[in-house]
């Protein structure tokens, strides 16, 4: 991962919506939600929330499949895992055991649990 996916990744997350839209699909792992229904969890418009999910969907963050009629969104764990390791790759002036902690699937699960706002 280099720096401007990095940034495209940052820029994707700096949006409210769309924010609120990944952490919503992170809990709805491994299943995923369908467009309409991450529109109406998060009271936005339809169209409004199609252009927000190309945005998240460009920068690696979510995939998308079709099934049936619907489109069936989810969170891309392992570009999410591929952040965190990006960000912690220098971690610490060498003391790497401080960082520990973002790496364990403890850490990511702990923060699964965390409510949703509108």
């Amino acid at each position: 991962m280099d720096t401007n996916e990095i940034i495209d990744t940052f820029t994707a997350l700096s949006q409210i919506t769309r924010l609120k839209a990944f952490r919503l699909l992170v809990r709805h792992e491994p299943d995923g939600l369908p467009a309409g229904e991450l529109a109406r969890l998060l009271d936005v418009p339809h169209n409004t929330m199609s252009a927000h999910l190309g945005v998240l969907s460009r920068s690696g963050l979510i995939t998308s499949k079709r099934q049936g009629r619907s489109i069936i969104y989810r969170a891309s764990l392992a570009r999410m895992n591929d952040v965190v390791a990006f960000m912690v790759n220098d971690c610490c002036a060498g003391h790497p055991e401080l960082c520990q902690p973002l790496q364990q699937p403890s850490a990511a699960k702990a923060s699964c649990n965390v409510e949703i706002e509108k």
